[in-house]
């Protein structure tokens, strides 16, 4: 009899509003009914303008976001230029893609404000890119994503996208036992990177 599969639990959210986005996770790393950390980092600023939130194998996101950022490093030092939350979420999408036969373990939820306003793209393993308003990953997805969509508006403010993003994890981390620990949230604005919490639960 084969060994059950354990895919890691994670609830991790991305809205936009007007000229903002929030993205956030929360801290659990658990393998099936085992908590393996409470202090798992899935929220990473890429740059002063975009960020990233994953679900899925911590050990994949961390290196390909490591790659992610020094790419998007390299490309600001080449063109002179910021890269935007797109050509951001195009590098990423291109080392998926590029691993697709032997795939990293993740989805992935780009969020940042660039010249163009906000934007808020999800990915999938094999790097596919759809741009929402609002996109909700990972095993308390159901959850997360309801209480979004009950409560969104196009029109949310910075403190309104940050509230909620917070709700909608804290609702998933109270019915989905793969979710707990707290909460990582980044707010970006017009400005730039507004606020980098972590949210006790």
């Amino acid at each position: 009899m084969a060994a059950p599969l354990y895919y890691p639990g994670a609830t991790t959210v991305g809205i936009r509003g007007r000229d903002c986005v929030a993205i956030a996770a929360e801290k659990r790393f658990a393998y099936g009914y085992f908590v393996m950390s409470k202090q798992a980092r899935k929220v990473f600023k890429i740059t002063n303008r975009v960020g990233a939130a994953c679900a899925g194998v911590v050990a994949d996101m961390q290196n390909l976001i490591k790659e992610v950022t020094a790419m998007a490093n390299l490309y600001r030092l080449e063109q002179s230029v910021e890269p935007s939350v797109r050509t951001v979420a195009k590098i990423l999408s291109w080392n998926l893609f590029g691993n697709r036969y032997f795939p990293y373990f993740m989805e992935t939820i780009v969020g940042g404000v660039d010249n163009e306003g906000a934007h808020v793209i999800v990915l999938d393993p094999l790097g596919s890119m759809i741009e929402d308003d609002y996109a909700v990953v990972g095993t308390g997805a159901e959850v997360a994503v309801g209480v979004i969509e009950s409560m969104y508006r196009r029109d949310m403010g910075p403190s309104d996208v940050y509230e909620l993003a917070a709700k909608a994890i804290k609702a998933s981390i109270a019915r989905d036992a793969g979710s707990g620990n707290g909460i990582d949230i980044l707010l970006y604005t017009a400005s730039g990177l507004t606020a980098e919490d972590t949210i006790t639960v």
